[in-house]
């Protein structure tokens, strides 16, 4: 099978497209016939050598940690599902990733897919879909009623936390580009702060909410516009915690994890018509080294796809 793989850690042209064996499961583990896959920061951070830490993987690694596709097979005890279902979810960031025709995950991360989208779109959700949830609710504590500021919010998780939130019932603010304002409240979003324009910070108070996906300024700012008591969750370093306390607000960061209930959850809020995955792309799962450079830029809207079949 073909794999986009790194052997050493460095720049885009590193990634290599290889002819490796197909994977066989495990007796927890089932083999997905990858359809799609898509492109995370995590990618590229790994592929650098950003993240040895907290993912350490064996080199030679396939990247990419999102997967929709068809299970191929099932290992002996693997009771939960069965050869044919079509399934996505998050594979494990420690060990091979999706950019592959085959991938073997263990079985208790993966959810059946939603059923009114294709692969395409269902590889957008996982990664993204699974950060925003936790992000505003398992971290959060989001209510309806109440006001989240969401950063970066046409980005891959910002465009699921707008409409996460807003199906909440939350007031629901978002910094965007002025050119993603109509797009962004379309989804969603109460207010739009173009970034470039208007300093967030000098606009809003008594903030329950803010998610952080940018770091550094962003999240000392964001402390600012926060009610007492109020959270900022980040998914990068939570920098400023000193501040936070003199404040009297909490910074909180965290790492997305596999939860295959929150991706049934989401799935439902999809097949209901209340969600949808936004793309901005889909390219050969073999042009994988112009997608990570594209994300890298960090202006795309919504995922870009990565398409095996």
């Amino acid at each position: 099978m073909k794999a986009v793989r790194i052997h050493d850690f460095g720049g885009p042209e590193v990634l290599s497209i290889d002819e490796i064996p197909v994977p066989k499961p495990a007796p927890d583990e089932v083999l997905i016939k990858v359809h799609a896959t898509s492109v995370n920061p995590v990618d590229w951070k790994i592929r650098e050598g950003l993240r040895k830490d907290k993912f350490p993987a064996k080199l030679p690694l396939t990247l990419g940690w999102d997967v929709s596709g068809i299970l191929e097979d099932i290992g002996e005890k693997v009771s939960a599902f069965k050869k044919g279902d079509e399934v996505y979810g998050r594979p494990d960031p420690t060990k091979n990733g999706a950019y592959a025709e085959y991938i073997t995950v263990k079985a208790n991360i993966i959810s059946v897919k939603p059923t009114s989208i294709g692969h395409t779109e269902a590889a957008a959700v996982p990664l993204a879909g699974l950060t925003a949830w936790q992000g505003l609710f398992d971290y959060g504590l989001l209510k309806a009623g109440q006001k989240v500021l969401i950063h970066a919010a046409a980005g891959g998780v910002g465009t699921y936390a707008v409409q996460f939130a807003k199906w909440k019932g939350a007031y629901v603010i978002g910094t965007a580009s002025a050119n993603n304002a109509d797009f962004l409240k379309r989804l969603g979003a109460d207010e739009v702060i173009d970034y470039k324009m208007e300093d967030f910070e000098s606009v809003l108070n008594d903030v329950d909410l803010v998610l952080d996906t940018i770091g550094k300024e962003t999240q000392l700012k964001s402390l600012n516009v926060l009610k007492d008591g109020g959270r900022v969750v980040t998914t990068l370093m939570p920098e400023f915690t000193a501040e936070a306390k003199a404040k009297k607000v909490h910074l909180i960061g965290f790492t997305t994890q596999s939860v295959p209930a929150q991706l049934s959850e989401i799935a439902n809020l999809i097949d209901s018509g209340k969600v949808k995955p936004v793309i901005e792309k889909v390219l050969p799962f073999t042009s994988a080294k112009q997608a990570q450079i594209e994300s890298e830029q960090g202006h795309t809207r919504g995922k870009i796809i990565l398409q095996v079949i």
